[in-house]
């Protein structure tokens, strides 16, 4: 059974940082690809960033230059640095398994002076 427990989230300054954590078990994690969706209040889920197995990231163009996507695979975690964080970002964060098509059940970022 696949689990996705994301953790990191809550709130913080404009111009502040946070690190989300998506911890994975249930799959082979070294081959996995996984993904960082997020969905604010009344709109679409929508993409992020995703890592592939070999660690290759890709960005949505919303946050490039400000988030940063790693992994860990001796921890099987996928990690999301966020930076100069704005009040568009907020959002529930969702950590995806790109082979099985699970989610994670999602972490609230705030982001409010």
């Amino acid at each position: 059974q696949v689990q996705l427990v994301e953790s990191g989230g809550g709130l913080v300054q404009p111009g502040g940082s946070l690190r989300l954590s998506c911890a994975a078990s249930g799959i082979i994690f070294s081959i996995a690809t996984l993904g960082w969706y997020r969905q604010a209040p009344g709109k679409q889920r929508e993409f992020v960033a995703h890592i592939s197995s070999s660690g290759n990231p890709v960005y949505a163009d919303s946050v490039k230059g400000r988030f940063t996507i790693s992994r860990d695979n001796a921890k099987n975690t996928v990690y999301l640095q966020m930076n100069s964080l704005k009040p568009e970002d907020t959002a529930v964060y969702y950590c995806k398994d790109f082979i099985s098509a699970d989610w994670g059940q999602g972490t609230q970022v705030t982001v409010s002076s």
